[in-house]
């Protein structure tokens, strides 16, 4: 999973669910069931995803939709063992993009 957003302060939920390619419904949802989301809110009530935020929707996303966890599951996993499988996450996907780098590079030969 590769999320292409430009580097901001800030990201709407139209953004970020264009970024994962799910519906914003969704996006509301998991705000709603994971307590790591915190997205900030403005006046009229939208939400402001940060960089944090992203992090843990990509590693909300990995758990779900990649590892086919429930929800129950998913949320167990991150209350126990929360910092083992963040550090997991980050490992593998530095290791991916080192891949496709190489891959690109292979290709170009």
């Amino acid at each position: 999973m590769n999320i292409e957003l430009p580097e901001k302060l800030y990201y709407s939920i139209g953004e970020v669910s264009k970024a994962f390619g799910v519906n914003t419904s969704l996006i509301r949802f998991w705000d709603k069931e994971f307590d790591i989301l915190k997205p900030k809110k403005n006046a009229k009530g939208n939400r402001m995803f940060t960089p944090e935020d992203i992090k843990n929707l990509k590693l909300i996303y990995h758990l779900v939709k990649e590892r086919g966890f429930t929800l129950d599951g998913a949320k167990t996993h991150l209350k126990e063992n929360q910092q083992k499988t963040m550090d997991k996450f980050e490992i593998i996907s530095k290791l991916k993009a080192i891949k496709a780098e190489l891959v690109a590079l292979k290709n170009e030969l």
